[in-house]
């Protein structure tokens, strides 16, 4: 297929006497070289200069700014979302500060600050105002920790200075408080019912129960009703 705007032609010139190649006389007018067979006709090829479109001004001289993109390491904090590494520190502090309280005034105000103490924590580090829902479970949280280190100092101060009867005495104390009959054989029944294994367990757990439950009104009574604090940064 023949290409377009391509014009061919030869022109036939009187080359010089001696052969470009090896320097041979060489008749004017011989297309060949006798001695090294060289051409003697040039043959020129034109090709049209190819034209290529200008790109619009406007186009060429806009150029896009890079793109930009802005982000953090550190998590957006929600009210919706809790930081569980947030809240195991701060129910570890308020379950601490629950049993001192205990100790020092009240085990109900304790258990009840406790939980009140976790959602003040959380706002200070975090500066999120956490829903009830989400504060009653920090002071759940709080509760536990509460619980257990009570049940761990209940059980060394028993094994250590071996004070069961003094615990047995105190559960007498709170019987006749609700108006039972210490001497009562049925008392003297249930309390013994308590001292076994199975006993101690059912103890335990409407215990734990109970702690959970008050800590988790502290939690969401703060959650509530104490201002929001600003975050550390």
């Amino acid at each position: 297929m023949p290409c377009p705007n391509v014009s061919f032609y030869a022109s036939f010139k009187d080359v010089e006497h001696a052969c470009q190649q090896c320097g041979t006389e060489v008749e004017d007018g011989r297309p060949f070289c006798p001695q090294c067979r060289a051409p003697q006709i040039h043959v020129q090829i034109t090709v049209p200069e190819v034209v290529v479109p200008e790109l619009n001004s406007a186009a060429a001289e806009w150029s896009p700014e890079p793109v930009r993109a802005e982000y953090s390491d550190r998590p957006v904090l929600s009210a919706n979302t809790i930081d569980s590494g947030a809240a195991v520190r701060v129910a570890l502090k308020a379950g601490l500060a629950g049993v001192l309280i205990s100790i020092i005034i009240m085990p109900l105000i304790g258990i009840l600050l406790a939980g009140v103490l976790a959602v003040y924590f959380y706002r200070r580090e975090k500066g999120v105002v956490l829903p009830a829902a989400l504060g009653a479970r920090l002071g759940g949280a709080a509760g536990v920790v509460c619980f257990i280190i009570s049940l761990l100092l209940v059980t060394i101060h028993i094994l250590a200075f071996h004070a069961q009867q003094l615990y047995i005495d105190g559960f007498l104390k709170a019987a006749q408080k609700f108006g039972n009959n210490p001497t009562d054989p049925v008392v003297q029944a249930s309390l013994h019912s308590l001292m076994t294994p199975l006993g101690l367990a059912i103890t335990f757990f409407f215990c734990m129960l109970f702690v959970i439950v008050l800590a988790s009104i502290g939690g969401a009574l703060s959650s509530v009703f104490l201002p929001a604090s600003k975050g550390r940064g």
